[in-house]
């Protein structure tokens, strides 16, 4: 095991969070783009099954980044709106786009998890924070897939 220093590793957890966050963006970037392209009630369903929880997740984890940075003596950081990638006439391809997000999200934060280091370092806002960010994701891949199914291919 490698010996680290608790600032060494606050700035690892924020860092991994911060990958996380962006991921939740591109995300949330690419869901608003397939929400244009598509009709009403497919609109609705991504919606409701991805964008708002992913949308939810995405503020917690924001949440938890600024509180954690401040309680630590580490600078504010703000996360700015991200481009959905190449423009694609085909809202599919950023459905796509955003399932392959919210799993890299997941795995960068179930890693960090993993880790210890929250346990070690961190405290239970942390901890929970992280945890609740997760547990706001965790169904949206697999309606993003379903709703894919659902365009045909």
């Amino acid at each position: 095991m490698m010996a680290y220093t608790s600032e060494e590793a606050r700035t690892q957890i924020l860092g991994d969070l911060a990958a996380g966050i962006e991921q939740l963006a591109f995300a949330i970037a690419s869901l608003s783009e397939a929400y244009e392209a598509l009709d009403e009630d497919s609109a609705d369903a991504l919606e409701e099954g991805m964008f708002r929880p992913v949308q939810a997740a995405y503020g917690r984890a924001k949440r938890t980044y600024t509180a954690f940075a401040s309680q630590h003596g580490f600078p504010e950081r703000n996360f700015e709106a991200t481009s959905a990638g190449l423009y694609s006439s085909d809202p599919k391809v950023y459905i796509e786009r955003a399932v392959d997000a919210i799993e890299a999200a997941d795995q960068r934060i179930a890693e960090l998890q993993d880790s210890m280091l929250p346990v070690d370092v961190g405290d239970m806002e942390l901890r929970a924070g992280l945890s609740q960010t997760r547990a706001g994701i965790a169904g949206a891949p697999a309606r993003g897939r379903q709703l894919l199914r659902t365009f045909g291919r």
